[in-house]
């Protein structure tokens, strides 16, 4: 049976987890995922346990934050004045707004303080700094 190698289109099921067993994403009730292998299109942990599977097989991975999104980097946090704010949001910690980056790149970002003045917000992947565990099954390679 064939196995999946780089540049091979994939369909994957897949469902991730934290370490304390919070699931964080799962395809189980829509579609598979569909990527090339190799092309950087998922994590480069997901990308290397596909790699080498055969469809039907089902396989279960832990990943370290280096393999999946990385350490949560100090850069990605900043604040900014509340004037910058559409004058009829009003923020709140733990809320998602989006960001232009100075070369046009639309960002989502997340408050974690709000002051009188000023929001923080932090750019780093919500799942930056976590170890991630997916169980998969290939479902074809095209």
């Amino acid at each position: 049976m064939a196995q999946a190698q780089a540049g091979d289109t994939v369909k994957v099921h897949y469902t991730g987890t934290l370490d304390d067993g919070t699931v964080f994403d799962s395809s189980q009730d829509r579609d598979p995922i569909e990527f090339t292998l190799g092309q950087k299109q998922v994590i480069d942990g997901f990308d290397t346990a596909v790699t080498g599977m055969e469809v039907g097989e089902t396989r279960s991975v832990s990943l370290t934050p280096d393999e999946a999104y990385g350490q949560p980097r100090d850069e990605l946090v900043g604040t900014v004045d509340r004037d910058r704010l559409p004058e009829e949001l009003t923020p709140e910690v733990g809320m998602f707004l989006q960001a232009q980056s100075p070369d046009g790149q639309v960002n989502d970002v997340k408050i974690t303080d709000v002051s009188d003045d000023t929001i923080t917000i932090d750019a780093n992947h919500p799942l930056a700094g976590q170890n991630l565990h997916f169980d998969l099954t290939l479902v074809s390679i095209g």
